[in-house]
């Protein structure tokens, strides 16, 4: 169940990363219902999947301790 919620999560955020507003939604959303390891896996998804596109970098900081 969790990890699908994981790759559920992920594919939300591909699909919203047009609008930063609607992604950083999205990504406090998916962090209310993913666990510990599960936050660090997005953490490092996100880090990759935003070095083509800057304008989500912002949204780094909820992921960052």
């Amino acid at each position: 169940m969790t990890s699908t919620m994981f790759a559920y999560s992920k594919r939300i955020l591909e699909s919203v990363s047009f609008d930063p507003n609607l992604f950083r939604k999205e990504l406090k959303k998916a962090l209310k219902s993913l666990l510990p390891y599960e936050i660090e896996q997005l953490r490092d998804w996100l880090l990759s999947f935003t070095e083509e596109k800057p304008e989500l970098r912002c949204c780094l900081i909820y992921v960052n301790p």
